[in-house]
């Protein structure tokens, strides 16, 4: 409430402070009633001006002259930078002095407030704002990053411990192996032992026979065996031993595996990126082609950035997925399992390959280049996918019988979030089998290209739906406007393919169009790289083409 404009309050006399305002000194903003006014012009100041107080706050309050206790300073020297009032501009002390009036400095910086405050209301506030959203999301999925952290780990040295149990229990095996052999190795003494001790036993027998005999021919017979017997068939056994290795707990470590460290970068002007003026003028007039990449695949559908000079793609007729150099030369080549064209392909912040396949309904990532499955989906086909910056995969599928349409967020297989309808439960996509390109923004709001609805949907990190584009009014574009690929960049801007208009629409992230990227044929899928060059994949010809639409 305006104290001074209520009807509630009676506003008193600054000097007196009992009797009601009725007059304002406009240079000095001093409430006075009428038997005052004599009293405050006392003082022989000339720039006293008494008004009505409902005239108020029309006249300058200039700073008073601290050389000339009654002057005003209405003048700035600009060589010393300090106010001085007529008389010092008079003296020999500003001489020759630019002096300029400070009602102009007042006016430009009046100006610069206001830019000022423009720029803090809309612009930076806006960005804190967004900041605060971004960090709170962070704090959100905090416990759940560090909880899969952790079972990472746990896995880890549950492998460790599974290793160390396989491999105690190949050595028991062995150990009972060699038990078994040498009781073997025993026994076959014991057995030998045995019929030596008998021969011994006949030998002694005979011998005595002998030595109570008087037959001369039964001692000429005789033969000494005692050499032989001496000869001890006993096998020295050795007990096998077990040697431990030294456990060295940095070895350990290393072998286990390490864990990077925690790193917080500031980031700093981000405040700019979220200036529409700026985002605007940082676009290029007219965008200007770089290279374009000839995969020799019909119907090309996906394209997605692997780094600065390398793309992966996707064919909805040869259903290869295909690795290319800017310079055009195939690196990679793999087809899914099913041999059939993948859905959709994006990468893994690891840059492993993930696709999408319709005919098994699942997710799959190539890996060390092996195929395996992520993701297995009942009674839903999965349809386009992204990675945010968390790491999550986002996900659009439609149901078995093509009437619905949703956004799942997955952690690794696990789902933890969908998107299907709007406050009011109604749909937010379309409910068939069209495709639905989807990005994640640098503020975190999910975007999708909706070929069936036409429209692109942006919705906030927690579902809430934001806005919805329909295209740009323009007598140059005469089709309907029909989205297929979807991507973002640094500046937080939108980039849809309009496949039946042959361009690509760009708007900044409240979803108002910027300008259009007209030359490109039929294009389909799309992706920025981290330096903001746009890659287009052409359906129709097959070519990916690298765009500099920003002037950095």
């Amino acid at each position: 409430m305006d104290l001074q404009c209520s009807a509630q309050v009676v506003i008193r006399c600054d000097l007196c402070e009992t009797a009601g305002v009725q007059m304002l000194c406009d240079f000095c903003h001093v409430n006075l009633c009428i038997a005052c006014i004599g009293k405050h012009v006392s003082d022989g100041y000339e720039k006293h001006k008494v008004v009505p107080f409902k005239v108020q706050k029309s006249t300058l309050i200039y700073p008073r002259c601290t050389m000339h206790p009654t002057k005003s300073c209405d003048l700035q020297c600009k060589e010393c930078n300090i106010s001085v009032c007529s008389f010092c501009s008079e003296s020999k002390q500003h001489e020759e002095h630019d002096l300029v009036h400070l009602s102009e400095i007042f006016a430009a910086k009046k100006v610069f407030i206001e830019n000022d405050e423009t720029e803090l209301e809309k612009y930076i506030s806006s960005t804190y704002r967004t900041i605060v959203i971004e960090i709170e999301a962070q704090m959100a999925r905090l416990h759940g990053d560090y909880e899969k952290l952790t079972e990472f780990v746990t896995e880890r040295g549950k492998q460790w411990h599974r290793a160390i149990e396989r491999v105690t229990k190949e050595m028991v095996v062995e150990i009972n192996e060699m038990k078994g052999r040498h009781q073997s190795i025993l026994k076959q003494q014991l057995d030998e032992i045995g019929m030596i001790q008998s021969l011994i036993d006949e030998t002694l027998l005979t011998m005595k026979k002998i030595k109570e005999s008087n037959d001369v021919s039964m001692a000429l017979e005789y033969t000494s065996r005692v050499k032989e017997f001496k000869k001890s068939p006993k096998v020295q056994i050795s007990l096998p031993t077990f040697s431990p290795q030294y456990i060295d707990s940095e070895q350990v470590h290393k072998l286990f595996g390490s864990l990077s460290p925690l790193l917080a970068k500031r980031e700093a002007d981000s405040y700019r990126l979220l200036n529409p003026e700026a985002t605007v003028k940082a676009l290029l007039e007219e965008p200007k082609l770089i290279s374009s990449i000839n995969t020799g695949c019909k119907n090309l559908c996906s394209v997605t950035c692997l780094s600065e000079e390398e793309i992966w793609t996707s064919s909805g007729v040869s259903g290869l997925m295909q690795c290319f150099n800017t310079q055009s030369s195939l690196e990679t080549s793999v087809k899914a399992k099913s041999r059939e064209f993948p859905s959709d392909i994006t990468l893994t912040s690891d840059g492993d390959l993930l696709y999408s396949d319709w005919k098994t309904k699942t997710v799959n990532i190539l890996k060390n280049k092996k195929i395996k499955e992520v993701i297995r989906l009942h009674g839903w086909i999965p349809n386009n996918m992204c990675v945010t910056s968390s790491g999550d995969l986002l996900v659009t599928m439609y149901s078995d019988d093509k009437t619905q349409s949703k956004v799942v967020r997955y952690s690794g297989s696990t789902e933890k979030e969908t998107i299907q309808f709007d406050d009011e439960g109604k749909p937010l996509y379309s409910g068939n089998k069209f495709t639905k390109y989807i990005s994640e923004n640098r503020n975190l709001d999910i975007c999708v290209s909706d070929y069936g609805a036409g429209a692109v949907v942006v919705v906030n990190q927690a579902g809430k739906l934001m806005f919805r584009y329909t295209g740009h009014i323009s007598t140059i574009k005469i089709d309907p406007f029909k989205p297929r690929g979807i991507t973002t960049n640094s500046h937080y801007q939108i980039l849809a393919s309009d496949y039946e208009n042959h361009c690509i629409h760009i708007l900044d992230q409240d979803g108002h169009f910027l300008r259009y990227v007209d030359n490109v044929t039929t294009p389909y899928g799309l992706c920025v790289n981290k330096s903001d060059y746009l890659f287009v994949a052409e359906n129709y010809t097959g070519n990916v083409k690298k765009i500099k639409y920003i002037k950095y």
